[in-house]
């Protein structure tokens, strides 16, 4: 099957090209012609190709007849892209991300709680309770894809329970910041307590329609997490998750 080993270098070239540009690597300004990208990764024409459309479509680079391949500065990205969010969090900046990200969630998150009391349904509401019943079930292990699991299912269940599209469409966004801590070891090895107490207020809060309440809950969470992201810029060890 030649589609198989195509996609996966398709996609293994699109995260090296991606890190390397967000990251600084391949700076702003530089220009590069397609057969200097394939000899430098050792892939065919072909790959990069396919992999440049899909940088333009992000704003990370454009291409020029008798020009090459341009690669664009940060002004120029689509920041909301989850592809772009994840190689920011690879790369030296961050914590500086992770702040941002924080900034956004709590322009949305707690709103998203608030008309989720008076618009979820009972089987959103269900959902809310069992992510917080696993993530208290994985409390010991809140480094783990299990425990990330659960925290993701809650607020990707949150964000729809809102019944706005586009907070539903900003879920995926929330699970790449929460993806990013686990996978550069941005975890406690042990939840705090008050983080899923916290996530159990909210559930509590919109299934009993309490729009004040979950709302509250839910950005004193966010809160919790933007500092938890200051304090991990100078703590070697990771502070407890909310």
């Amino acid at each position: 099957m030649p589609s198989v080993p195509f996609q996966q270098l398709h996609d293994s070239m699109l995260e090296q090209l991606g890190r390397d540009i967000v990251g600084g690597v391949l700076a702003p300004g530089t220009t590069i012609s397609a057969d200097e990208v394939a000899t430098r990764y050792d892939v065919s024409r072909t790959v990069i190709r396919e992999v440049v459309r899909v940088l333009e479509s992000l704003g990370l680079a454009s291409v020029r007849r008798r020009v090459g391949i341009t690669i664009l500065g940060s002004e120029h990205w689509n920041s909301l892209d989850p592809n772009v969010i994840r190689w920011q969090l690879a790369g030296p900046d961050r914590f500086e991300q992770l702040s941002i990200l924080s900034e956004l969630r709590s322009g949305i998150e707690p709103l998203a709680a608030r008309l989720a009391a008076t618009r979820a349904t009972p089987e959103q509401c269900g959902a809310l309770t069992a992510a917080v019943i696993g993530m208290s079930a994985t409390s010991r292990a809140a480094d783990t894809d299990a425990y990330l699991g659960h925290d993701s299912d809650f607020h990707r269940t949150l964000l729809a329970a809102s019944g706005n599209p586009m907070l539903r469409a900003m879920s995926q966004i929330v699970v790449e910041i929460l993806e990013g801590r686990t996978r550069h070891s941005l975890m406690p090895h042990e939840a705090d307590p008050e983080a899923i107490h916290l996530h159990g207020v909210v559930a509590s809060a919109i299934q009993a329609g309490d729009a004040d309440a979950a709302e509250a809950a839910m950005r004193s969470i966010v809160a919790e997490s933007a500092e938890a992201v200051e304090t991990m810029r100078e703590s070697p060890e990771p502070p407890p998750h909310l």
